[in-house]
């Protein structure tokens, strides 16, 4: 059986500084991520410089010895079957001061023929890793090498509100690293992941910052992923979309060469528009609509609620 597919739900409530509600499910591989599109991508290699494949017909057939390789996502899982990306490389740096590549496979477990010798090896699965030392003996046994990736799956997805639906076209998920840099700055991991998506980590926690269209519509949240288990997020946006119109009457149709700027009850501009019919997001809270029209200008105060998609009408005579 694949490492993720042992399926015992349980969701919690968990409000930080965004709401999030979270199912985690104890995975058993591969089937778990499945019915999902998974956001595919390798890591980096730790203390390792990037590679360069320029040894891969050095290896003399006649001294190989055959290396059988296996990964699982915990160390009493069971070994994978899909989606894992082998390399093997030497450990002496090239002429270009990288890595050489020696030998490279795409699947599960993995068989490579190596010659005796010192190598790094490195495994894959999604953005998880695993880097070892292997060393080959010239004679003896060649025991199997097993990778423990220690990882786990994230979905993200988003609501307005107590239940609204987001339009997948206007939800974008950041990733960051949990630990904040010298700078002050989070280490970004994955951006502009969209909705429904898998991604694949190596267990911990990471920062998840989700936009909700384009202008001020943001919340964050810490989440833990656990090795062998796909956890599914959704976070709650507090905000709606907002449909400016100029209008000579309640329910008129929009006047068109109208420019917008909406401010924030600070005063702030927070979007500005040149459409006769502009649509926006916005953060629950007040805000003051200023429409410009044929250099006369026109405005009036409105209230966002979240989950509650509204038109503002601005009349002439305001």
């Amino acid at each position: 059986m694949s490492p993720m597919n042992r399926l015992s739900r349980a969701a919690r409530f968990v409000s930080v500084v965004a709401t999030i509600f979270l199912a985690l499910t104890p995975a058993h591989g591969e089937d778990a991520f499945k019915s999902f599109k998974q956001l595919d991508g390798s890591t980096k290699m730790p203390k390792l410089n990037a590679f360069s494949a320029t040894l891969g017909g050095a290896i003399q057939t006649q001294t190989a010895r055959n290396v059988s390789m296996e990964a699982r996502l915990t160390s009493d899982g069971e070994p994978m079957q899909q989606g894992l990306s082998w390399r093997v490389f030497s450990p002496i740096p090239g002429a270009d001061g990288k890595l050489p590549l020696v030998a490279s496979a795409e699947g599960g477990a993995a068989d490579f023929q190596l010659a005796p010798g010192d190598y790094f090896v490195n495994v894959a699965f999604g953005r998880a890793g695993a880097t070892k030392k292997l060393t080959v003996p010239g004679e003896g046994e060649v025991e199997k090498q097993v990778l423990v990736l220690d990882a786990g799956g994230i979905i993200l997805n988003a609501v307005s509100g107590p239940d609204a639906r987001i339009p997948v076209k206007d939800l974008r998920f950041d990733v960051y690293s949990s630990e904040v840099q010298a700078d002050g700055e989070r280490g970004l991991v994955l951006a502009n992941v969209p909705p429904n998506t898998i991604i694949r980590l190596n267990a911990g926690t990471y920062h998840i910052v989700s936009e909700y269209g384009s202008v001020n519509a943001v919340v964050r949240a810490d989440i833990k992923i656990e090795a062998g288990k796909l956890t599914e997020a959704v976070m709650q946006h507090h905000a709606s979309q907002i449909n400016l119109k100029l209008v000579a009457e309640p329910g008129g149709e929009a006047i068109a060469d109208t420019a917008w700027s909406v401010l924030a009850g600070s005063g702030d501009v927070v979007a500005e528009s040149v459409s006769a019919f502009p649509v926006m997001v916005l953060a629950e809270g007040e805000y003051t609509a200023v429409a410009r029209n044929k250099d006369k200008i026109y405005q009036k105060d409105f209230a966002v609620n979240a989950g509650r998609n509204e038109d503002v009408e601005v009349l002439l005579t305001q």
